[in-house]
């Protein structure tokens, strides 16, 4: 048989054609970021962002070197005016994408929207940075195997993902479309938690190994929750408009109150479910109904069958 595929390569003349054929679509609203009279930002231009953001909420933990206390003020000022400049224009290629896929009026308005959005995250961060200082004295009062706060900064998955996930709320919460989602789904892609941006969540927050958490957008969670790997905080249906697609806006998740511990792959579903205070909720158990406060939530244990090995 004659594998020699040299034959079977485009020719120059081949890959004009093809490209002519893939840029006939360049204003296409669906897969090409152009035709809009303007460029939204790359998703690596939005995550340059975030680890600028990072390195100033946990300063020489971030980045390539340690970080000496006297650089550390002129540092943050650095950083907090360059992010200030590329997020506004960002944030306001987004809002100007939105009102073109939602086709509505241009008001002129984006810039102003932009500005005031950028400058609610900025003035949270000090917040934003004593939330993940509890979060990380959550994780290593939590874990026997910490040795130490750094460990759980430079290392857990968990507290990267909350970090991100403080940051992108800010945004969503002031209305910005796009950048939280591309935030959040950065920080999925790396830690394996997928936390939706709209999800509203309390400080002391520690998830331990994390791979396969799921919290969902209209979820509430309260102060001092542990979670497990694979628990799903989700939505039990979704109701319809009468064209049968999917009502947005409604609320779908459910709310964990305060010292709340789920374990590993528990799934509670539902925007009517609460969990009450204190309860802990054991590992594999369904739940789409409400426990009150101070519960114990676990399966029957399994008896397994134990029968002598045949020689």
């Amino acid at each position: 048989m004659n594998t020699d595929t040299r034959n079977s390569t485009p020719l120059p003349a081949e890959l004009g054609q093809i490209a002519s054929r893939l840029s006939a679509c360049e204003t296409c609203s669906v897969t090409a970021n152009a035709g809009h009279g303007f460029q939204l930002a790359g998703r690596k231009a939005v995550y340059q962002i975030l680890e600028d953001l990072l390195a100033i909420l946990f300063p020489g933990c971030h980045g390539m070197a340690p970080m000496p206390p006297r650089y550390l003020r002129d540092f943050i000022e650095e950083r907090l005016t360059a992010i200030q400049g590329q997020l506004e224009l960002h944030v306001e290629k987004a809002f100007r994408y939105q009102c073109v896929f939602d086709k509505c009026k241009d008001c002129g308005q984006c810039p102003e929207k932009a500005a005031k959005a950028v400058r609610e995250l900025l003035q949270a961060l000090p917040g934003i940075k004593r939330t993940l200082e509890s979060d990380v004295t959550a994780a290593y009062e939590g874990d026997p195997a910490a040795r130490s706060v750094m460990e759980v900064v430079m290392s857990y998955p968990g507290l990267q993902a909350i970090a991100v996930h403080r940051i992108a709320h800010v945004l969503y919460g002031a209305g910005v479309p796009l950048i939280p989602r591309i935030l959040s789904e950065h920080a999925h892609s790396v830690t394996g938690i997928d936390i939706h941006p709209g999800a509203t969540i309390g400080p002391g927050f520690f998830i331990d190994h994390g791979t396969g958490v799921v919290i969902g957008e209209t979820s509430v969670i309260g102060r001092n929750v542990k979670l497990y790997q694979g628990v799903t905080l989700g939505a039990l249906s979704f109701p319809k408009d009468k064209d049968g697609k999917p009502i947005k806006g409604i609320k779908r998740h459910p709310n964990v109150e305060d010292n709340v511990t789920i374990y590993a792959g528990a799934t509670i579903l539902g925007g009517d479910t609460t969990i009450g205070a204190g309860s802990e909720i054991g590992g594999n158990v369904w739940l789409t109904h409400s426990v009150p406060a101070n519960s114990k939530v676990y399966n029957q244990q399994p008896k397994p069958l134990i029968t002598k090995k045949q020689n």
